[in-house]
């Protein structure tokens, strides 16, 4: 299946390309983003990190069917990556995202959030999303309670800041088109 460019009122999510690795590169390694990733993530980020990533992760599990990555960008300024947000076919853990630290607080990843989500269930036609994250990730934790997510379970779980509590978060399609206004398919 082919990724989808998808437009919000603020912002355009392109797939994800080979050529997006050196802004990942410049926006992605700074602290206040990674601490709250799993712990394989290596870090000091090496200077080809970005490289590898999307070169030999991102895009194979895209060449799989297993995974749909973007590339956050405004709509104003479409060669300036944001951040990233991505869906992800395996167990407990289907979304996950980043953005520059100095995007946050806008609601950019909220806007974002709701647009991949949408497509996992309506175009995708995934019946639950479970996105696990850190306790102590506020921000990402209210995207989560804004779009009518629950948190089913908390555990400790390695982080490139070390060991914390860690939360998974579901939703049904069912409660996510019945919050949006949309019908859920028979």
């Amino acid at each position: 299946m082919t990724i989808p460019t998808l437009h919000t009122e603020r912002l355009l999510l392109k797939p994800l390309a080979a050529d997006d690795a050196p802004q990942i590169q410049l926006r992605y390694p700074h602290w206040e983003i990674v601490r709250y990733m799993v712990s394989s993530v290596p870090w000091p980020y090496p200077a080809d990190g970005a490289e590898q990533y999307v070169n030999n992760v991102a895009l194979p599990d895209i060449a799989k069917g297993i995974a749909w990555f973007w590339a956050i960008r405004d709509r104003t300024a479409t060669d300036n990556l944001m951040g990233v947000i991505c869906l992800y076919d395996v167990e407990d853990n289907n979304r996950g995202f980043w953005l520059a630290p100095e995007y946050q607080g806008q609601g950019y990843m909220r806007e974002a959030s709701l647009a991949v989500t949408d497509y996992w269930f309506n175009t995708l036609d995934k019946p639950l999303l479970r996105a696990p994250k850190a306790a102590a990730n506020q921000r990402s934790r209210r995207i989560s309670e804004q779009s009518g997510m629950r948190r089913i379970r908390t555990e400790k779980k390695a982080y490139v800041g070390g060991v914390m509590d860690s939360e998974v978060w579901e939703i049904t399609r069912d409660e996510w088109n019945a919050r949006h206004g949309k019908r859920s398919r028979p």
